[in-house]
């Protein structure tokens, strides 16, 4: 039924729980994982900055940026890996993480996303931000929550 799974992730603990807990899913259906990290893009430049000085600040920050993703993918693939479990992983720079999950989505044929969430509710919501609540408004894919 479900045989590509898409995990968005980050690094943190959360995200920890949503490995774990889709390659576990995965591994009982017999699908595979597609990880993805979405990295910020660049923050805006301050005034005064030269051309050049710019240009070294948005490639620092893409070597930073690339560089965690990497780490957190790696650690993903080998969960994966001893699992038994096929793997793949992306990353891309978004300035809106849903944005950038839902096409991840569509542009790697997954056909279901699986995400972790704090489940902080309504206050929570307000003041962080919900990138599930966000993910499933703008994908028509089946969204598994793990909490």
């Amino acid at each position: 039924m479900y045989r590509n799974l898409l995990v968005p992730v980050d690094g943190s603990d959360l995200s920890e729980r949503a490995m774990l807990g889709s390659i576990e899913l995965a591994r009982q259906l017999g699908a595979a994982i597609t990880a993805f990290v979405a990295e910020p893009t660049p923050p805006l430049p301050a005034v005064g900055r030269t051309a050049r000085a710019l240009e070294m600040e948005y490639e620092l920050h893409d070597q930073r940026t690339a560089r965690h993703a990497e780490s957190v993918l790696t650690r993903f693939e080998a969960h994966a890996r001893d699992a038994g479990v096929a793997f793949r992983g992306h990353h891309a720079q978004s300035p809106r993480v849903e944005d950038a999950i839902a096409s991840a989505a569509e542009e790697h044929g997954c056909d279901m996303i699986v995400m972790a969430t704090h489940g902080r509710g309504v206050l929570g919501e307000l003041l962080f931000g919900a990138h599930t609540k966000g993910v499933m408004a703008r994908s028509k894919l089946p969204l598994l929550v793990l909490h």
